[in-house]
C-alpha cells in the first residue's frame, strides 16, 4: 500500500483511484460497506482512501478530550488487510481547512490526486466549516468530471454504526459489542516501552504500551489476543491485559499492561497489537502482593479458558 500525504505532489502512478472519503477512526463495518463500494464501483482503478492527519477535530481542539480509536498507523495497517492500495493521508492543516466545498472538490480531488470515483457516507461534511454537503459532492462531481456514491448509514441492532457508538461500547466495557460494530476486535496498537517491572518481580513479566491519544476503553482486567508484529518473537498469543492507573501502585498515567500467556522473551522495542476480548474485572487495590498475585493467576486462567475457545 502506497501513502501519499500531499494532494499538490502527487506521482502518475498514483492518480486515477476510486476513493472512499473519511476519516475511518476504527474502520468499522460502516467504513467497510464504503470501502467495498469504492472497489466495485470502477473496475481496474487502484483502491483507494482519503482521509486526514491530524484528525481534524484534533487540528481544532487540541485539548479536548481524547476520542480516536485507533492511531495512524494501526488504522493504515487495518486498511492495508482489506486492499486498500492507495492511502492518501492528507495533511490537515491551515490551508485544507480554508477550502471551500468547491476548491477541495476542484483542486485536491479533480486537479491534485486526479481521483475518476469518490464514495462517501450520507453524513458526510467536507470543505471549510464542515458546509459542504454529499448532494454538494454530487453536483461537483458532475462539474469536474468524478463519480460520486452516497451510501447510506448502516443500522446494527437498531443504532447507528459508528465510531461513537463503538466508543461508548468500549467506555462500559462490551469490547464484543463493540467488536460486533467494528467487525473485528478493538486492538490498541504500539511499541513496548520500559516500565517498572513490578509485574517480573510479582512473576508476571508484562508488555508495557501507551495509551496516549486515544479514547480509553474501562479501565480494568482484560483476556486478549496479542500479536507481535515485528522482532524475533513476531506471532500470535493468548494474554492478560491490564488498563488503567495500577492503583495498587498509586499510579498516575495510563497504560497498557500486557502479560502474554505461554511466552519467554523480551519484548522491548517490538509493536504490539493487542485485541479486547472481554472484560474480566476492575481494578482495585488489594491487601498486599500475596492477594494481587492470586488473582493475577486466577485472571490468567479466566483467559486462557476464554480464548481457548474462540
Amino acid at each position: 500500500m502506497r501513502i501519499i500525504r500531499d494532494y499538490q505532489f502527487v506521482e502518475e502512478q498514483d492518480r486515477g483511484a476510486s476513493v472512499a472519503i473519511g476519516n475511518f477512526d476504527g474502520v468499522h463495518r460502516g467504513h467497510q460497506a464504503v470501502i467495498g463500494i469504492a472497489r466495485d464501483a470502477v473496475p481496474g482503478a487502484p483502491l483507494g482512501i482519503m482521509t486526514f492527519e491530524p484528525h481534524p477535530r484534533e487540528f481544532f481542539a487540541p485539548d479536548a478530550p481524547h476520542f480516536r480509536l485507533m492511531r495512524a498507523e494501526a488504522r493504515a495497517h487495518r486498511l492495508e488487510k482489506l486492499g486498500v492500495e492507495r492511502l492518501y493521508q492528507l495533511n490537515f492543516n491551515k490551508l485544507m481547512s480554508s477550502l471551500t466545498p468547491d476548491e477541495f472538490a476542484r483542486d485536491v480531488i479533480a486537479e491534485g490526486l486526479g481521483l475518476v470515483h469518490v464514495v462517501v457516507g450520507a453524513d458526510f461534511c467536507f470543505g471549510k466549516g464542515r458546509s459542504g454537503t454529499a448532494e454538494d459532492l454530487t453536483r461537483f462531481g458532475k462539474q469536474y468530471g468524478f463519480g460520486v456514491t452516497v451510501v447510506p448509514l448502516m443500522e446494527h441492532s437498531e443504532n447507528t454504526v459508528s465510531s461513537t457508538a463503538i466508543r461508548t461500547a468500549l467506555s462500559e466495557g462490551r469490547p464484543r459489542d463493540a467488536a460486533a460494530m467494528l467487525g473485528h476486535w478493538h486492538r490498541i496498537e504500539g511499541e513496548v516501552i520500559g516500565g517498572e517491572q513490578r509485574g517480573r518481580e510479582l512473576g508476571f513479566p508484562t508488555a508495557n504500551m501507551s495509551v496516549d491519544g486515544l479514547h480509553l476503553p474501562k479501565f480494568g482486567v482484560y483476556a486478549v489476543l496479542v500479536d507481535v508484529l515485528d522482532g524475533p518473537n513476531a506471532g500470535s498469543y493468548f494474554g492478560a491485559a491490564s488498563l488503567g492507573v495500577r492503583p495498587m501502585f498509586n499510579g498516575a498515567q495510563p497504560n497498557l499492561e500486557t502479560f502474554l500467556l505461554d511466552f519467554t522473551g523480551n519484548l522491548y522495542g517490538a509493536t504490539l497489537s493487542v485485541a479486547l476480548v472481554d472484560y474480566l474485572r476492575p481494578e482495585r487495590k488489594f491487601d498486599g502482593l500475596e492477594a494481587l498475585i492470586a488473582q493475577m493467576d486466577a485472571d490468567c486462567a479466566k483467559s486462557r479458558s476464554i480464548l481457548e475457545i474462540l
